[in-house]
């Protein structure tokens, strides 16, 4: 008797497996064909917004904070004005649908001094970046390919 309940047991802690690992089978294809700049563009975001040079993210689906790693520092020129901005390494925020906040590792310089990008909201048409109190608004059409690196920070692949 004691044979067939640990034998019952047995049974079920391995079709209870089988069904965990058939369901995260299942899960992991779309997660790992997904791109940064595939998530940017499910939540309203042109792709554009990254540079070429993304090497890895992790995005939390529950909380929208994400983490993108670039290849190195990557310094590019936003459109249609020409000033400089610079990407860390790592850039990171809370992403949800139409708005990136607490961005971090992404400056501009305008005026003369440097800036950081703290968020940027998306109408569809328009991106409006905040940079503290104040905030800028260009079309989103400026930013639907994602930028090179310039200079000694390009790194090719």
């Amino acid at each position: 008797m004691s044979s067939r309940l640990i034998l019952s047991i047995f049974s079920c802690l391995l079709l209870f497996r089988q069904s965990k690992t058939e369901a995260k089978s299942l899960e992991e294809p779309s997660s790992i064909l997904r791109t940064a700049y595939d998530e940017l563009q499910r939540k309203g975001f042109p792709s554009g917004l990254l540079p070429n040079s993304v090497a890895n993210y992790s995005l939390d689906t529950s909380s929208g904070g994400f983490s993108v790693q670039l290849q190195g520092r990557c310094d590019i020129t936003l459109p249609p004005d020409n000033y400089p901005a610079s990407f860390s390494e790592k850039i990171a925020g809370r992403l949800t649908e139409g708005y990136i906040q607490d961005l971090t590792g992404i400056r501009v310089r305008v005026f003369f001094q440097w800036w950081s990008i703290t968020g940027i909201r998306s109408s569809g048409k328009d991106l409006v970046f905040e940079v503290g109190v104040v905030s800028a608004k260009y079309p989103s059409s400026n930013f639907d390919e994602s930028p090179d690196c310039e200079g000694s920070n390009h790194l090719s692949s």
